[in-house]
Order: C-alpha cells, then structure tokens, then sequence
C-alpha cells in the first residue's frame, strides 16, 4: 500500500497545500514565485505549497523541481 498523502485547498486564501510526510518543518521559496517547498529540520521535502490557484487556469501549468 501507498504513503498517504494530504491535500488542503484554501479558497480564502487562494492556495494549495499538499504534505507528504505530517512532521515539523517550514516553507522555503523555489525557482518559481508561486510554489514554496515545505522541509524538515534535515532540508528533506516533505510537502508543498501554491500560492494563487485560481490563476493556473489562465497560465501555463506551473513546473518547478523540489
């Protein structure tokens, strides 16, 4: 069986959540202004995050290596 993921959408907020691994860590900027990384305490990836959904639908999709 797989590893569960979490998924969180805000629409308040406008923003995407998904967590890979449910432990303390914090966010970091990447390559692109939308996607921010979430790493643990050893800079492992354990989820990400992106910031203004709602515009995807008129952009290209979004790539971005973690």
């Amino acid at each position: 069986m797989g590893k569960e993921i979490k998924i969180w959408y805000n629409s308040e907020g406008d923003f995407l959540e998904v967590i890979f691994e449910r432990k303390a860590g914090y966010f970091r900027e990447t390559g692109n202004d939308a996607v921010m990384e979430k790493v643990d305490a050893e800079g492992n990836i354990i989820g990400f995050s992106i910031l203004k959904v709602s515009a995807l639908k008129e952009r290209e999709p979004i790539s971005v290596s973690l």
